[in-house]
């Protein structure tokens, strides 16, 4: 069984501006990182874009109409202080929910053990209703979604080590016990969500908060203490991973000081957890990460424990 990639193309034509830290070179080093030899077992898929129905399952119509609508025909829109949109921001985002579709469609179907999906603009913000934090899809619960309603899974979890809250992700779960949603984030730190008191329906969500300034060793023990037992206990059918890595020390987006080889620590971790509970189903979906250098590393170390592990 194998690793499968999706990195569509477009992704690249999402344009936010010479300044905005969400940009365009995120994508490209990445695709530049996984062209190196060690990951020449890599399937990498042609993605197609997600339809109205796979999004409507997470988003409102008038979310979708108004995302839809919000595109210029040149330059850049703000839709708030941090989200902006170009004229090739929809089929970006279009293509990076399609491709975290297919990619639960490959690990359900057999195609393969797991699949990474380096997609931007990133999606665990972006609410039912509403775009923010850079997000204007919810990709992870897009994903979750398919999973649920193509393939009759009542047991979903997504785990999210960015650093920060997945606000949006935690607002699909949280009412729903066929859904888990786990989180390990900075606190205090935008967007001020992600409380250890917010446990959802039947405990079926968890919070870890780490103070600015926190690293490894509480990184480690939130997620072996708190986090995993959980997860594990919830004997998830799949598990969608939202993989930030701006939680580490050279990112300028927070304040955490996690190390690459804390990425991969988790990566082993969440893997051996899949393949207790689910024959390996791992579906791992691109979120933050702004220092291109650490992301790099950090996105290397990730994908190579998906393929070997």
């Amino acid at each position: 069984m194998t690793t499968i990639l999706y990195q569509p193309p477009a992704c690249s034509n999402h344009e936010t501006g010479d300044e905005h830290p969400e940009h365009p070179l995120r994508h490209r080093t990445i695709e530049t990182i996984l062209e190196n030899e060690r990951f020449s077992d890599l399937v990498r898929a042609i993605a197609h874009k997600a339809d109205r129905k796979q999004l409507e399952r997470v988003h409102t119509p008038q979310h979708v109409d108004h995302i839809f609508n919000s595109v210029p025909k040149s330059g850049i829109t703000y839709l708030d202080a941090d989200t902006v949109v170009s004229s090739g921001s929809v089929d970006a985002a279009l293509y990076g929910a399609g491709a975290a579709c297919e990619a639960v469609d490959d690990v359900m179907n057999g195609a393969a053990r797991n699949a990474f999906c380096a997609i931007r603009p990133p999606g665990h913000h972006a609410e039912p209703n509403q775009a923010m934090g850079f997000c204007l899809f919810n990709n992870a619960a897009i994903a979750a979604a398919q999973g649920r309603h193509v393939h009759g899974l009542t047991r979903i979890a997504i785990v999210d080590f960015d650093v920060h809250h997945g606000n949006g992700t935690q607002a699909f779960c949280e009412n729903d016990p066929h859904y888990f949603y786990a989180s390990s984030h900075q606190y205090p730190c935008w967007p001020d969500t992600g409380l250890e008191t917010e446990t959802g329906i039947d405990g079926n969500v968890v919070n870890a908060t780490l103070a600015p300034g926190a690293g490894s060793e509480e990184f480690r023990a939130a997620w072996s203490d708190r986090i995993l037992p959980k997860l594990e206990a919830f004997r998830p059918e799949l598990l969608i991973i939202s993989a930030g890595f701006d939680a580490h020390s050279s990112d300028p987006q927070a304040h955490l000081r996690l190390l690459t080889a804390d990425f991969a620590w988790i990566t082993a971790e969440l893997v051996s957890v899949a393949n207790r509970c689910c024959q390996g189903r791992v579906v791992s979906l691109l979120e933050g990460g702004y220092d291109l250098q650490s992301l790099a590393a950090s996105v290397g170390v990730h994908v190579h424990i998906l393929q070997t592990q």
